[in-house]
């Protein structure tokens, strides 16, 4: 087998995960793609997998390789495609790693939108709500939270940003009366998104001053769609994305609280991130065209009005 073919599984076992799962891929038996790695190891006299019998994980050689490795192939696909006036066609494999709640309550008829106008590419579509390696975990794309990227060499571009708003449930306020201003958040219990994400605090605007209000809270936790059920059964108040609790407050599940008051900073900003590489491939370039301008044509609703898109950055 020749290098670059050698390098190209090389790759795909790293983006699949399993040798077995990349010779399905390729096209090749599985004894094929061991020997390809093995060739691989041999020459550059270092090993690139810890092998188990049920996984296998990246060394730190195999690290470093794949970044430069997958730079490389990009580039020569780039280069292939320029030649035979084929820039235009997006196909192979893209693989997108996206929060699993936005996912799930927006984005799911954006990749079905993607698939049908694209079906030359395939796609495998990791959820996940932690912080993740963009380039290191092998993903092309990602649909992410500022929080979940892990470094600040990825290119981002903001999708769209959803303001949050306080909630509570009916249950709730019948022992806790509704507070009429923010100083009174002090006096009320909270179920919280976790500290490591956001601060456990609200800063208010009031009469031209900011005003800093700490959260007292006893649930927390990494998801607004577990956070939402916990508000639902009465143990607190929660800071929630609006298009996550209309239908809810619609069915009276909820109550809005201090709508008069300017809440500062408490948004859901959504942003589509993806490497740094100087030529994107085809797939990739086609799903960021094509998730701004899904963006753009099928806005939030929110209430009565529908918020225009957001600029480009």
């Amino acid at each position: 087998m020749d290098y670059l073919t050698s390098l190209r599984v090389f790759c795909t076992v790293v983006e699949a995960k399993s040798f077995a799962r990349a010779a399905d891929i390729l096209g090749l038996s599985p004894p094929v793609v061991s020997r390809a790695i093995a060739g691989l190891e041999q020459r550059l006299g270092s090993r690139l997998f810890n092998r188990t019998t049920r996984q296998i994980s990246l060394t730190e050689t195999a690290e470093r390789f794949f970044s430069d490795c997958s730079r490389l192939l990009d580039e020569l696909q780039a280069m292939e495609e320029r030649a035979g006036n084929r820039s235009s066609e997006a196909t192979g494999l893209l693989r997108l790693v996206a929060h699993t709640t936005v996912m799930m309550n927006r984005y799911a008829p954006l990749i079905a939108d993607f698939r049908r106008a694209h079906p030359h590419v395939r796609l495998d579509v990791t959820l996940t709500e932690r912080p993740v390696d963009l380039v290191g975990e092998g993903y092309d794309l990602a649909i992410v939270l500022p929080f979940m990227l892990t470094t600040d060499t990825v290119v981002t571009r903001q999708l769209e940003i959803i303001p949050q708003v306080l909630v509570a449930s009916p249950a709730y306020l019948e022992t806790h009366p509704a507070p009429r201003h923010p100083s009174e958040l002090v006096d009320h219990a909270f179920v919280a998104i976790s500290s490591s994400i956001r601060k456990p605090s609200l800063t208010f605007r009031i009469g031209g001053e900011e005003v800093l209000v700490p959260l007292n809270y006893d649930i927390s936790s990494n998801s607004a769609v577990f956070n939402r059920e916990m508000v639902v059964q009465g143990f607190g108040i929660g800071v929630l994305p609006s298009a996550l609790i209309e239908r809810e407050v619609e069915a009276a599940r909820l109550v809005r609280l201090l709508d008069a008051y300017e809440l500062i900073g408490a948004v859901t900003d959504i942003r589509l991130a993806y490497s740094t590489r100087a030529l994107l491939p085809a797939k990739v370039r086609a799903f960021v065209e094509h998730a701004v301008r899904f963006c753009a044509e099928q806005p939030y609703v929110l209430g009565e009005s529908i918020r225009a898109p957001l600029p480009q950055n």
